[in-house]
């Protein structure tokens, strides 16, 4: 089976959405930002701080190459991933690709928990967040906008919101039969 791309603006849940799909399906999950803090032994952060995001987008792109390569298995994408380089059109060629979707309240209520995580938001204020978020989502939504799937992240803050996610999308799509 090609590998499942997992899109969407940070903070939608690409990962809960990700990891738990992979378990129910006994996919391999792989975080496209674990797998490149591991395979330049720093984290995002350090990478962002030490090359910039250019650089930090360069890696990434080697990276989502190297994970295209693989077979089943559900990839979950950093949120500008699509928009850089050719990388939307590489996922949408070797594999499926999935727009986790959020709507800007639940962004922004997760984003603010966890601003520390994320190198773009660390230093901004609620209001820089809430902003940020509106313009940067209007910039990556064409990007977003040609995965080959959509579904809906707002609803996965506990185990019984995200296996009920699952379990609709699973009854919704068939893995194996996937575009």
């Amino acid at each position: 089976m090609k590998p499942i791309f997992i899109i969407g603006y940070m903070g939608c849940g690409k990962t809960t959405f990700g990891r738990a799909l992979a378990q129910a399906s006994g996919l391999r999950f792989i975080d496209l930002d674990d797998f490149i803090e591991e395979r330049y032994g720093a984290s995002v952060r350090e990478i962002f701080d030490s090359v910039g995001e250019e650089g930090f987008r360069l890696r990434e792109k080697q990276m989502l190459r190297l994970a295209g390569e693989f077979s089943d298995c559900i990839v979950s994408c950093g949120g500008g991933t699509p928009c850089f380089f050719d990388n939307m059109d590489y996922m949408n060629s070797v594999g499926t690709t999935l727009w986790l979707m959020a709507s800007e309240e639940t962004l922004l209520s997760r984003l603010v928990r966890k601003r520390e995580k994320r190198p773009l938001l660390a230093k901004k204020t609620d209001d820089e967040i809430k902003s940020f978020i509106s313009t940067q989502l209007e910039t990556r939504s064409p990007f977003y906008g040609k995965a080959k799937l959509k579904w809906k992240g707002d609803s996965l803050e506990d185990k019984r919101q995200i296996d009920s996610n699952i379990a609709e999308f699973l009854s919704s799509h068939s893995l194996q039969n996937l575009p």
